[in-house]
């Protein structure tokens, strides 16, 4: 499992660039951390729907309304991870790593799915949306008090942070 998390945090590490690197500081400016994480929660989600259509992917023939709300649940988790680790990219990559490498020990796909848009989904995937809005409800309360100055601040770190590396 730890072998499987190194290398799955370096292939994360685009995704995690793109998505908390670059796009949740400039949302987290102009709308919020709790709004901006929602809402690239579902540009995250919308990102892998084609997925729901190529047959050699896990995700063929599943409910993407369930995905969209479990993408959703866990960006806003990883909003709030960014933010209490000052815009540190590794603990995001570690815990999108995480996620991808730990989802097939408790499988919630519905075995021959065919509904793409539907809402037919396993009792374990619904139960995994509950809890994870659950915690996601917990942490867009803590993120409402952090408020859209320090989403300035966290951009001016990572453009600061870019400018070093020579990006």
């Amino acid at each position: 499992m730890a072998a499987a998390l190194v290398i799955s945090t370096a292939v994360q590490a685009g995704e995690e660039i793109g998505w908390r690197g670059y796009a949740l500081p400039r949302l987290w400016d102009r709308v919020g951390l709790a709004s901006g994480s929602v809402l690239l929660g579902v540009i995250w989600a919308m990102w892998h729907l084609p997925f729901f259509f190529i047959p050699a992917a896990d995700t063929y023939g599943q409910s993407f309304p369930v995905y969209l709300l479990q993408v959703t649940a866990l960006s806003v988790a990883a909003a709030w991870l960014y933010g209490n680790v000052n815009g540190s990219l590794l603990p995001v990559m570690l815990m999108h790593a995480a996620v991808n490498n730990t989802k097939d020990i408790v499988p919630s796909a519905t075995p021959g799915g065919t509904d793409t848009f539907g809402l037919s989904a396993s009792l374990v995937a619904w139960l995994t949306v509950t809890l994870l809005w659950v915690c996601a409800a917990y942490f867009l309360v803590q993120m409402r008090k952090i408020g859209t100055q320090a989403g300035a601040q966290a951009l001016d770190a990572a453009t600061v942070q870019n400018a070093k590396k020579g990006n």
